[in-house]
């Protein structure tokens, strides 16, 4: 209660004393920046992800040494594991929640931002198997840059092979990493504590742990600790950690010893930077001028903030308004530093309260829109956002180019980009400027507390009914020409394309079906049992001509990818794969017995590779691309079988029940009213004397539900779907 008065006199004497009015819906902002963390997860998903193009990625994490290593978060548009940032980026996250937590409270975000928090400090507690031993870090550089794809296909492609694990022990420390780790779970521990006191305890316990080990064992985790990430995330010393960790060790337990570590590690600082991910010495200012009121740490903060502050005398604005430190994602360091002045000037007596006030206001306006440009530098959010961020999964290229497609295939919610690299407002959107336009876990951290914050003082409402699911555009196709031909046969060449985003995967089966009217040798005197298919190349023919609409001769010849040779987006060469298939009639037939140019399927074909939407594909059975011819469907009436179909008409679900010899393993098809298959079940396992089938994501009209018994008889019934 003395909190929420805090914040509501906080939020009084702001308005009183100044001009700055609300410009955005923070609400819907910080509800989007909690979704940008979901479109990071690594590992087997949770149930409760709401990222509709994302899937299952990086589930062997870890398997290198022995352990499960699945879980925490991407860092940026890549799909490496950076232990350093990604605990950064956990502790700022925790540090504006525990802050502002009446802003998430108020446009209903604090569970979702809880159960985010939690599926990465699981992941650090799965890094720290003993004591003095952490994996710091999962793939690196050379690995994983070289590979321009989407999260799910790097358990899948292999030339990019086992991400390799990096673990930090007493022959090689890395202090900085071990103890920003502990400040991540000791902050955690604070926020769980009252709902979960138990998973409280243990966070607090591997926090404590992590800084012994950090204490002990001091080291550079880039040079004596070995790890990969000299050219990303290069340490620049350890000191600064070692301050951190002991302070929200101490705000954790309140156990004076930390304060007097912490205040011991602190040194003397500059002021001429922000709080970021290897710099946790603005952090440090801030919390022990918080903690201890001490006239040191509010002067080096003071100093600190009025360096950002546009008075001529620090850090260059451009003529939009925008503080620039430096090129390589400019609007974080803003956010940041947007963070430590609402931070400071909220909680310790300054007479710039107001001004550091107004600095955190017009930098995070100027991110959401308030800028020369009248755009939002935020994916997903505001007025004409950007579209083309530096992040593979966004993108979705399904032949391992940054400019292939063109447009992104889906929206990034709520991600801050990098931002203007000079101090101009230039923001131009380039997928290839990884400096402005990637977008990264840390740069959110500080940015969602700055909205929460804006959220107690501005309102601000969170959408409902949110995220959507994404509508898939097309994810599978063929690219079909003919090879050959003569007046006794067709031969194909049929690519089946593999371009799924929806998410991208590795369907059970891939098959296309060329589609022939065999009126002419029906007339010769042939049977479709006559007709000869031959195929080759990554897959076969699943038998011969196989009947469509016997009434008017048409028939089809099916062929299916081998499995182990599937199609996945990965690149130029793995994302299709072709199979050639000859259809022929008997070497003695006369040129009369065939005739390709009353087929379906070969309308439009010539020698030249074209996507033929009249050679449909079908994954796992269903129909995904292209359309099938239309045919008659003739109604044997399902009593013939001793079977009934109800209700008629139905809405979310139709039963088939009776004779249960006969529904047992048998094969039920829902086709439209032109004969197109929508659905194909087989059933097996029945357990009672009849079966559901589910109807809900059907449109409403007219169907028709075939039957194939165990025994080969077939029955036929139509229903209406309200």
């Amino acid at each position: 209660m003395k909190k929420n008065l805090r914040n509501l006199l906080l939020i009084f004497l702001g308005l009183q004393g100044t001009q700055v009015v609300a410009q955005h819906n923070y609400g819907e902002a910080l509800q989007k920046s909690i979704l940008f963390y979901e479109s990071q997860q690594s590992g087997v998903l949770p149930d409760w992800n709401r990222i509709s193009w994302r899937s299952n990625a990086g589930v062997n994490d870890g398997q290198d040494v022995g352990l499960d290593l699945t879980g925490g978060w991407f860092d940026a548009g890549d799909h490496i594991k950076f232990g350093f940032p990604m605990a950064f980026s956990v502790t700022a996250l925790n540090w504006g929640f525990l802050e502002y937590k009446d802003g998430y409270d108020a446009v209903n975000q604090t569970e979702h931002y809880k159960r985010n928090i939690k599926w990465v400090t699981d992941y650090f507690i799965k890094c720290h198997p003993s004591k003095f031993e952490f994996y710091a870090q999962v793939s690196k550089k050379g690995q994983d840059h070289n590979f321009w794809m989407p999260a799910e296909m790097i358990d899948v492609h292999p030339q990019y092979g086992q991400r390799e694990s990096y673990k930090l022990d007493v022959d090689h420390p890395g202090t900085e990493v071990v103890c920003e780790t502990a400040a991540a779970l000791a902050s955690a521990s604070i926020i769980f504590k009252d709902s979960d006191p138990t998973y409280s305890a243990t966070l607090l316990q591997h926090a404590k742990d992590l800084y012994e080990f950090g204490e002990t064992y001091k080291g550079k985790y880039t040079e004596e600790g070995g790890i990969p990430a000299v050219g990303t995330y290069s340490s620049g010393g350890y000191e600064d950690e070692l301050s951190w960790g002991a302070l929200w060790l101490y705000k954790a337990t309140g156990d004076n010893t930390y304060l007097q570590k912490a205040e011991a590690a602190y040194g003397e600082p500059d002021y001429l930077w922000s709080f970021v991910w290897d710099d946790k010495r603005y952090g440090n200012m801030v919390l022990l001028a918080q903690l201890t009121g001490k006239q040191q740490y509010i002067d080096n903060t003071e100093r600190h903030l009025q360096f950002w502050i546009d008075n001529g005398n620090g850090i260059t604005y451009s003529p939009g308004g925008q503080a620039h430190l430096t090129q390589w994602g400019s609007l974080r360091h803003s956010m940041n530093a947007a963070l430590t002045a609402l931070i400071f000037s909220d909680t310790v007596d300054t007479p710039n309260k107001q001004e550091y006030h107004d600095f955190a206001v017009d930098q995070v306006n100027y991110a959401l829109g308030d800028n020369p440009n009248n755009r939002s530098l935020v994916t997903g959010y505001g007025v004409n956002p950007p579209t083309k961020p530096h992040h593979r999964g966004q993108h979705s290229s399904w032949i391992r180019s940054e400019s292939i497609p063109e447009e992104s295939r889906h929206t990034l919610w709520g991600a801050l980009m990098g931002g203007p690299g000079n101090p101009d407002d230039v923001f131009v959107e380039n997928r290839s400027d990884f400096q402005a336009n990637e977008v990264a876990c840390d740069y959110n951290a500080c940015y969602q507390g700055v909205l929460a914050r804006m959220v107690m003082e501005f309102g601000g409402t969170a959408l409902d009914n949110f995220p959507q699911e994404e509508q898939a555009n097309t994810e599978f196709l063929n690219e079909t020409k003919i090879n050959s031909e003569s007046g006794r046969f067709t031969e194909l060449a049929i690519w089946l394309n593999n371009r799924s985003a929806w998410p991208a995967r590795i369907p059970g089966s891939l098959t296309a079906r060329y589609f022939i009217d065999i009126t002419e040798g029906i007339n010769a005197g042939y049977t479709p049992s006559d007709y000869e298919i031959i195929a080759r190349g990554n897959g076969g023919a699943t038998g011969g001509l196989q009947a469509w609409d016997v009434d008017n001769n048409i028939y089809f010849v099916e062929v299916a990818i081998d499995n182990d040779n599937m199609p996945f987006p990965g690149g130029q060469g793995e994302h299709r794969k072709e199979i050639q298939v000859r259809v022929s009639v008997p070497n003695n037939a006369s040129d009369s017995s065939w005739d390709p140019t009353n087929d379906y399927s070969y309308e439009d074909l010539s020698n030249t590779l074209i996507e033929s939407e009249k050679v449909p594909i079908y994954a796992d059975g269903i129909l995904v691309w292209g359309t099938e011819p239309s045919r008659s469907l003739s109604v044997t009436d399902f009593n013939t079988l001793g079977l009934q179909l109800f209700p008629n008409p139905a809405k979310n679900v139709v039963y088939i029940s009776g004779d249960i010899t006969k529904i047992q393993n048998s094969t039920v098809v829902i086709s439209g009213i032109t004969g197109n298959i929508i659905k194909s079940i087989t059933v097996s396992d029945v357990a009672t004397d009849r079966i559901s089938i589910p109807t809900w994501n059907l449109s409403s009209g007219m169907y028709f539900v075939s039957l194939t018994s165990n025994t080969g008889a077939k029955a036929t019934t139509k229903f209406m779907k309200n």
